[in-house]
C-alpha cells in the first residue's frame, strides 16, 4: 500500500438514506481563546486542554458522546460548527453532495478519526465525524 492509500479514510461506498447524525463535537471561534475558554468555562464548569497542531485548540469533554473546542484557527470567524456521527465518512460527504451541499475531502485526525467540514444548500457550515482509532498520521 503505497502511504497516499494509507493517507485516505477506509473504501466505503455512498449509501442513499439517512446517516446517523448525532452532534460528537463542536467548535467555538475565539481570536482570544484565553478570553473564550475563560468565558465558556465559567459559564458550563468546562475545562479544557490543548490539543497540538497548527493553531490554537482547546478541548473539552461535555459528556461520553460530545466534546467541544475553543480555536483560533479561523481568524475572525464566528459561529459555531457543529460535527455530526456518521458511519462511513466518504459516504456522508457524497451523501451531502448528492442533496446539493458542499464537502470538503475527508482528512484524518491520527488515531482518533476522520472529518469533512461542509455546507448545506444555504450555506450553513458543519462538519461530519467517523471514529476511527486507526486514522494514520500524515505521511509526506
Amino acid at each position: 500500500m503505497t502511504a497516499a492509500e494509507q493517507a485516505l479514510p477506509p473504501n466505503d461506498e455512498a449509501e442513499e438514506g439517512v446517516l446517523p447524525g448525532q452532534i460528537v463535537h463542536f467548535e467555538i471561534p475565539a481570536d482570544d481563546t484565553a478570553k473564550g475558554r475563560e468565558f465558556w468555562g465559567s459559564l458550563f464548569g468546562w475545562q479544557f486542554q490543548e490539543f497540538p497542531g497548527p493553531s490554537e485548540y482547546h478541548m473539552t469533554q461535555i459528556s461520553d458522546q460530545t466534546g467541544a473546542a475553543i480555536t483560533n484557527m479561523e481568524p475572525d470567524k464566528r459561529g459555531t460548527r457543529a460535527y455530526f456521527d456518521v458511519d462511513q465518512i466518504n459516504a456522508g460527504a457524497a451523501r451531502v453532495k448528492e442533496l446539493g451541499g458542499e464537502a470538503d475531502e475527508p482528512m484524518a485526525v491520527p488515531g482518533m478519526g476522520w472529518f469533512a467540514t461542509c455546507k448545506d444548500p444555504q450555506g450553513n457550515e458543519f462538519g461530519l465525524w467517523q471514529h476511527d482509532p486507526s486514522a494514520p498520521a500524515a505521511t509526506g
